[in-house]
């Protein structure tokens, strides 16, 4: 009897230490736990590019390089697929799961829930669902907008309100919108988030998160909310914060050890040693501040974001989010991990716990690949939706994929065929040739359609809508063809549309199976092959000897590929394989011929 109450008490006893209480506070020089001086030493990461059963592993892989605290970016529409349903329980959008780890491995949180992120991420965190409306204006105090806002809000403060420090959790302080000094400078509109969080019970302190330039700050940042400054580096940067308000601390919100890189770039390389010199002087100073990103993950599926620096110009992200960063992709340390440890050891006055083990990685031989099924085949069994002319993919429910636009050709049936606008990238089919590709950086949108003896030619547009513009002003980025199709002038009109949304749910239903059937010569295949594993692990596979599209292994979409670079492999984590017999589907928008797969151990 002595012993059950004894063990009864002991868990009472860690149950009341797993629950304390703290106050986090805000002084005019200095963040405050429980009333003492905090330094916090931050990493990002985001739960949602990482696999739910490796977010302990790149916890602790955080806090073994010296880090207190983890910054946690949520993407509001990775949790609101479609309008007014969220999921916050399951895989990775368990979000409060992630926060529950953190706790357990004694590590701080910041919580930038948004509404907007930028990230990288499709949409800068923002639903596609208000693309639908022809003229929704975003991050200001549009009633429709702010509608859907308040929404998620409510919805989000359920699952966090209980994580709070106030509470006995890790969450410290939580940031108001995100760089929107960059964007907009609607005051009233950062003042009523912060009300909304308010209202909801959210009793920590808020912080902003801007560049170090005083019109910046004059828009983005909030009354009584800490000063995050993307990035702070010296004592100019934290000058001009003070100046703009003297009673709240600031920090250093995005310390950048790496850097993002887009299709048809080189891999982006920052310098080291302007890394070592910031982070030196942060540390110096006792400055806080946050790596961002301390480990990136990876863009799975369609959720890779994009820039815009033009009405013209268009830049779609990687799959691959490893960014350069002290943790890669695959969870390894780097050399930059390594000197940031060092570094960090010499000025904190805790001890940096050693590393985590690593996930083993795996080598899979040639896999050889076979033709499978025509996209064209599946669209025999998909019914079409008419339309007077194109409408984007967003009007239809669909967020990215693939979307194809049928018509005749009547009146002119040759001559210069102009799409306004595709968004991404479009392949021109007449009479079921195919005839040339259209890409939407760079304003080029034309093609010649050659003259033909067919009496009414069929005119069919492809377009795969890649990552929506995640910053600046060109962020109203809807998918397919936007706005008309013209041939020597003349707008084509009475349009077929037929949706492809390529998910997993659609390869679900209509790749996957044994069915196999001629795909002929009209691009637009998918291929497919299996491979036997008496092991698993994490890897890479390579798919450079393909062109351009979607890879899924067992269901799971790894993301895209394009043979442009720089990224040539995918990453797959070891939980998505299996013992005995898996199975890998490429879909190529261009390549007629199968050819063999590699699965590699890293990303280069």
């Amino acid at each position: 009897m002595k012993k059950a109450i004894s063990v009864i008490l002991l868990f009472a006893v860690m149950i009341s230490s797993a629950q304390q209480r703290h106050i986090f506070s805000l002084s005019p020089s200095d963040f405050l736990l429980d009333g003492k001086p905090f330094q916090m030493i931050s990493g990002e990461v985001h739960p949602a590019r990482i696999p739910a059963e490796y977010w302990r592993q790149r916890i602790q892989m955080v806090k073994a390089m010296g880090c207190n605290t983890i910054a946690v970016y949520v993407f509001w529409n990775y949790h609101e697929t479609k309008e007014g349903v969220f999921d916050f329980k399951t895989g990775n959008r368990n979000i409060a799961e992630f926060i529950r780890i953190c706790r357990q491995e004694k590590m701080w949180v910041l919580l930038r829930p948004g509404p907007y992120v930028c990230a990288e991420w499709d949409f800068g965190g923002l639903p596609s669902y208000l693309l639908k409306i022809p003229d929704i204006k975003v991050r200001c105090m549009d009633n429709r907008y702010m509608n859907a806002v308040t929404r998620y809000f409510n919805q989000l403060a359920k699952e966090i309100k209980p994580l709070l420090c106030t509470n006995g959790g890790p969450i410290l302080m939580l940031q108001i919108e995100n760089e929107y000094g960059s964007y907009g400078n609607d005051k009233k509109y950062m003042e009523t988030l912060k009300n909304i969080w308010l209202k909801n019970g959210i009793n920590i302190p808020f912080y902003t998160a801007d560049g170090p330039t005083q019109y910046m700050l004059d828009a983005g940042t909030v009354a009584g909310a800490a000063i995050g400054l993307d990035s702070g580096i010296g004592d100019k940067d934290f000058d001009l914060a003070k100046k703009k308000n003297p009673n709240v601390p600031s920090f250093s919100s995005e310390t950048y050890p790496g850097w993002l890189t887009h299709w048809g770039e080189k891999w982006a390389r920052p310098d080291t040693n302007d890394l070592k010199k910031e982070v030196e002087y942060l540390l110096q100073n006792k400055k806080s501040f946050n790596f961002y990103v301390i480990h990136g993950g990876t863009n799975f599926g369609f959720t890779a974001g994009a820039n815009a620096s033009s009405p013209t110009s268009y830049q779609p992200d990687i799959t691959s989010y490893d960014y350069d960063a002290p943790i890669d992709e695959q969870g390894q340390p780097t050399a930059k991990f390594f000197m940031l440890r060092d570094l960090i050891s010499k000025y904190v006055d805790y001890k940096i716990p050693d590393l985590p083990e690593t996930i083993p990685t795996i080598t899979i031989p040639s896999i050889e690949m076979k033709p499978m099924l025509s996209l064209w085949t599946i669209l025999k069994t998909n019914s079409p939706i008419y339309s007077p002319q194109p409408k984007p993919i967003e009007a239809f429910d669909q967020n990215q994929g693939l979307i194809l636009y049928r018509t005749k050709l009547i009146g002119h049936k040759s001559g210069k065929l102009t799409i306004t606008e595709p968004h991404d990238y479009a392949l021109i089919f007449l009479n079921g040739k195919f005839i040339d590709t259209i890409k939407r950086d760079g304003g080029n949108w034309s093609v010649t359609l050659p003259k033909t003896d067919v009496d009414v030619p069929e005119l069919e547009i492809l377009v795969e809508g890649m990552g929506h513009i995640n910053f600046a002003q060109y962020i109203i980025d809807r998918k397919g063809i936007t706005d008309r199709v013209t041939l020597n002038g003349m707008t084509l009109m009475d349009w077929e549309t037929y949706l492809l949304p390529m998910d997993e749910k659609f390869i679900q239903k209509k790749v996957t199976g044994p069915q196999r059937s001629m795909v002929g010569s009209k691009p637009g295949i998918f291929f497919d092959g299996n491979f036997d594993l008496d092991k698993t692990g994490d890897c890479y596979f390579d798919m450079s000897n393909y062109s351009k599209g979607m890879v899924y292994v067992n269901g799971h979409n790894l993301g895209r590929y394009w043979n442009i670079g720089p990224q040539q492999r995918l990453y797959c984590p070891a939980e998505w394989l299996k013992k005995g017999r898996n199975q890998i589907i490429v879909f190529d928008l261009h390549q007629l011929n199968a050819a063999t797969i590699d699965g590699k151990t890293s990303l280069n």
